[in-house]
């Protein structure tokens, strides 16, 4: 049992190790978030203008119209989460920036009776070296 449990904790802190592993970069050169279970929907998110915007992309990353949907937006700490007001419109979703160094958890729903996905992204502001990118949508590779 012991050796189970260091191995899966291992295991875990291994994984923050490689920062930028899994991070996809969309057509508009967003973080791309996983908005479904099986891969079909996606939530590409940019920052412009001290907010975020977050676009419906379908599986093969083509636009997809808000209509029923919906997004909530939690970001802060554990102790203290706030909530963050999110505007939609046809193309997507318009939320502040959340603080430097916050997880941003999104919680987005196909529709009102639909399963809520959830979605987390580390708003890490600090600028990877090799690419010059924010680490929030860093996809170098660089494992530092």
């Amino acid at each position: 049992m012991k050796k189970t449990l260091t191995t899966l904790l291992l295991a875990a802190t291994a994984g923050l190790a490689f920062a930028h592993e899994g991070i996809e970069l969309g057509p508009n050169k967003g973080r791309i978030l996983e908005f479904s279970t099986d891969e079909i929907m996606h939530g590409e998110v940019t920052e412009k203008d001290g907010k975020l915007h977050i676009a419906l992309l379908d599986k093969d990353m083509k636009p997809v119209k808000v209509d029923a949907r919906s997004l909530a937006a939690t970001a802060g700490t554990r102790s203290k989460p706030v909530k963050l007001e999110v505007t939609k419109s046809a193309d997507g979703f318009t939320l502040p920036v959340p603080g430097v160094g916050d997880w941003l958890i999104l919680q987005y729903k196909e529709s009102p009776d639909a399963k809520t996905i959830t979605a987390r992204l580390h708003y890490d502001t600090k600028n990877c070296a090799p690419c010059k990118s924010p680490e929030w949508r860093c996809a170098c590779g660089d494992d530092e």
